[in-house]
């Protein structure tokens, strides 16, 4: 059975960094997409990055502006999100995701439970 377990999440100040981690059991990076969604309160899931099997896909949404970074460690077999430069607005749940399919953009079969991102201005 694939689980994602997100770890990483906290509470920081604007201008602040974090890194997430999402560690894989069962689900190789070489052999599936992976990708970090967030829900803020009150407003839907937005993708906000993915990096594609083989890497021959890496997305991230306007949103972030290049504060932020998807990578793979595919030996331990985990995924991390590098955000930089935090603001309020980046307070969230963030989970990852991920999928069989090389697509980042056909949706996500596999969840992690969530870790919560608080940015205080």
């Amino acid at each position: 059975e694939v689980q994602l377990v997100e770890s990483g999440g906290n509470l920081v100040q604007a201008g602040g960094s974090l890194r997430l981690s999402c560690t894989a059991s069962e689900f190789l990076f070489d052999d599936y997409s992976i990708a970090w969604v967030r829900q803020a309160p009150g407003k839907e899931r937005e993708d906000i990055s993915c990096i594609s099997y083989l890497d021959t896909i890496t997305y991230y949404s306007d949103s972030i502006e290049a504060r932020f970074t998807i990578s793979t460690d595919n030996y331990k077999n985990i995924a991390y999100l590098q955000m930089n430069d935090l603001k309020p607005e980046d307070t969230a749940i963030y989970y990852c995701a991920g999928t069989t399919r090389s697509s980042c953009f056909d949706g996500w079969d596999f969840w992690g439970k969530g870790t919560l991102v608080t940015v205080s201005s």
